[in-house]
């Protein structure tokens, strides 16, 4: 492969890890959240004992499960993004010598 097309391959897979940092970290900030209120909606619907207090935790659980799994998601395209980054400068640095 060209240096130069290396070298291209790289910036863009910079920018692509700017941008998936940058939305783990909102997620990250929205996890917190969701999390915290499925606890207290669970919390809710143990103390209250009625459906709609059950049905209202479950719906917070299953959007906080959704959000991890997309957070997990990210995790894995970020970690992927950086073996793809780091095969790039092996071959910038190896065209190099």
């Amino acid at each position: 492969m060209a240096t130069w097309l290396a070298e291209r391959r790289l910036a863009q897979n910079g920018a692509r890890l700017a941008e998936l940092r940058h939305e783990l970290a909102q997620i990250d900030e929205q996890f917190s959240v969701v999390s915290s209120e499925a606890d207290d909606q669970a919390l809710r619907a143990l103390v209250s004992e009625t459906p709609l207090a059950e049905f209202e935790a479950a719906d917070a659980r299953r959007h906080a499960s959704a959000l991890d799994r997309h957070r997990q998601h990210l995790l894995a395209e970020i970690a992927d993004l950086e073996r793809r980054q780091d095969e790039l400068l092996d071959r910038i640095a190896a065209a190099t010598r």
